[in-house]
């Protein structure tokens, strides 16, 4: 019995401190608002965020819990091209044109 409550309580400690390394300041993207300007100067972690958020939603039910990094590269690589020749876009917009919702 003691060696599951040490378990349990290490990971609850590890998941504590990764709290404390996040942002003191929430950011909330509206994503049908953001342009594909404004998503390309957004930084890395914030484009692999938004690419692995749009992977999951355009994926809905058929896939669960699969992520195939070949299609997801290949994804990301015609939605930065797609961007990148219309920077006025949403993203949403673009989404849909490379994704198909």
């Amino acid at each position: 019995m003691e060696i599951p409550l040490k378990t349990t309580l290490s990971l609850l400690f590890a998941a504590a401190l990764s709290l404390t390394s996040m942002p003191a300041h929430a950011v909330k993207w509206d994503l049908s608002t953001m342009t594909c300007k404004q998503f390309l100067e957004s930084g890395e972690d914030n484009i692999g965020v938004v690419l692995t958020w749009m992977d999951g939603w355009y994926k809905g039910d058929e896939d669960n819990a699969i992520i195939d990094t070949d299609v997801f590269i290949e994804n990301a690589k015609k939605f930065g091209a797609y961007c990148g020749k219309n920077p006025t876009v949403s993203v949403v917009t673009a989404a849909d044109e490379i994704l198909g919702k």
